[in-house]
């Protein structure tokens, strides 16, 4: 198996692992040339990093058994998705409502403001603009279509 087909592979073992883990969902894999494989996991109430070590663990088992790469000539990581990393998917947007995102569409236009709402198409940002009494904010709607990236914006 090469690519596509691999990663297809790989997504549907994973899916089958996240079946016992109320929560959790994959987010994204990602495949070196060199065999490195990274799966990133999130979930509806986070990731325990006992949680990523399990999944490992069985997921390499599966792999080592299957004898899915050559002379199990590969390198596992099993991660929840980072704080810097863009939302991929809708669960990830929907857990995050109420929080700060950074939203760059497609047109290169950037959006900061408050994740207020997620349906299956897009998303509702609200950005506050001015200081004062010209404070002022405005609900975008936003497709998903139109966003090229999303991050969650940590406040301290």
């Amino acid at each position: 198996m090469i690519g596509d087909e691999l990663i297809a592979h790989i997504q549907n073992l994973v899916n089958g692992l996240l079946s016992a883990w109320e929560g959790y969902f994959l987010v994204q894999i990602r495949i070196k040339p060199t065999n490195n494989v990274k799966v990133f996991l999130d979930g509806d109430q986070g990731v325990t990093i006992e949680g990523c070590t399990k999944i490992s663990r069985e997921l390499s088992k599966i792999f080592e058994e299957s004898g899915l790469f050559p002379a199990d000539d590969y390198a596992l990581e099993v991660s929840s998705a980072g704080v810097g990393e863009p939302l991929l998917q809708v669960r990830q947007y929907q857990k995050n409502i109420g929080r700060g995102l950074e939203v760059t569409l497609h047109n290169a236009s950037v959006l900061q403001g408050d994740l207020t709402a997620v349906n299956e198409a897009g998303i509702v940002l609200n950005v506050t603009t001015g200081k004062g009494k010209k404070l002022e904010t405005i609900s975008h709607q936003l497709s998903f279509e139109d966003i090229k990236a999303a991050t969650v914006q940590v406040k301290f």
